[in-house]
């Protein structure tokens, strides 16, 4: 549960049922706003229109889901409002699920995270007991061990430790938050039973194309194309001792990991992304920023 403190400012949960439209959700304190842009850097490089704008979308967020700290850990006003932040980055310039970003509710980006509530920070990082069967009927069991996780309807989980590394871990283009909030993304109107592919709904105009096939065509294809690529890039350097590619190469597990792993890339460290990504810098961009002005 949340802190003594962080539930002073924050709404009753009657309130948290209301329309957004008539909610008036306290602002995150300004010190602990000013403290948290400080502590992240991509945050505070962000437009003061921008850094505004994030910050009410914050604070709806922080009215919307519940934070549990697991194995003992409390939750401080300042973990709560770091992951409300970064997680609500990806919804700064969008609106509600397959809008086009441009509505009269200026936090209906939101929905994009409306199927869950609650939030479960482990103090580090958290091992999971996973089975898969091969395709012979076999049954292998094993641990994994986890920075975070997105579950489809479900919570997410997120390791502190992972979350509080997010300055030092910007340059390599990692982010957990965004990580996992962008699963949920990928994973929204997803059939239950089936798995997130990295191709979450689309914007009503997506890229100016005329159609919504045409729009999931496009975007296939040039995720495809950069996976492919991302693939054999990892590949070169396993076989052969070649380069290493800048992002972890658990993105080449899948393309839904694929998707999450660029856009931490994409918000964190987005003039290396561009150089790394360029095929990808307009395809989110289209995405991420329909509204938005260019440049």
């Amino acid at each position: 549960m949340p802190s003594p403190s962080l539930t002073s400012w924050l709404p009753t949960i009657v309130q948290r049922w209301l329309p957004r439209r008539l909610r008036s959700p306290p602002a995150v304190p300004e010190p602990l706003w000013r403290s948290t842009l400080a502590q992240h850097p991509f945050l505070a490089a962000l437009s003061r229109s921008e850094q505004v704008h994030l910050r009410q979308l914050s604070a709806h967020f922080l009215m919307e889901k519940e934070f549990h700290g697991a194995n003992g850990l409390e939750i401080t006003d300042g973990m709560a409002v770091a992951i409300a932040a970064q997680a609500c980055l990806p919804l700064l310039h969008m609106g509600g699920v397959g809008s086009s970003g441009e509505g009269t509710d200026p936090f209906s980006a939101l929905d994009w995270y409306g199927d869950f509530v609650g939030i479960v920070v482990q103090p580090g990082a958290a091992v999971a007991q996973r089975e898969v069967t091969d395709g012979n009927g076999v049954v292998h069991r094993y641990r994994e061990v986890l920075a975070g996780e997105a579950m489809d309807r479900g919570p997410i989980m997120l390791s502190w430790q992972a979350v509080a590394d997010a300055a030092d871990a910007a340059p390599g283009g990692s982010n957990v938050v965004i990580h996992e909030f962008v699963h949920k993304m990928d994973m929204h109107r997803m059939p239950t039973g089936e798995s997130p592919d990295g191709a979450p709904p689309l914007p009503q105009g997506f890229m100016g194309l005329e159609s919504p096939s045409k729009a999931r065509e496009h975007w296939r294809k040039t995720m495809q194309t950069a996976y492919d690529h991302f693939r054999e890039a990892v590949a070169l350097a396993e076989r052969f001792g070649g380069d290493k590619p800048w992002l972890d190469d658990y993105a080449a597990k899948d393309p839904a990991e694929f998707f999450a792993v660029t856009c931490e890339a994409y918000f964190v460290s987005r003039e290396r992304f561009a150089l790394e990504f360029p095929g990808l810098l307009a395809l989110y961009d289209g995405f991420f920023r329909p509204a938005a002005p260019d440049g």
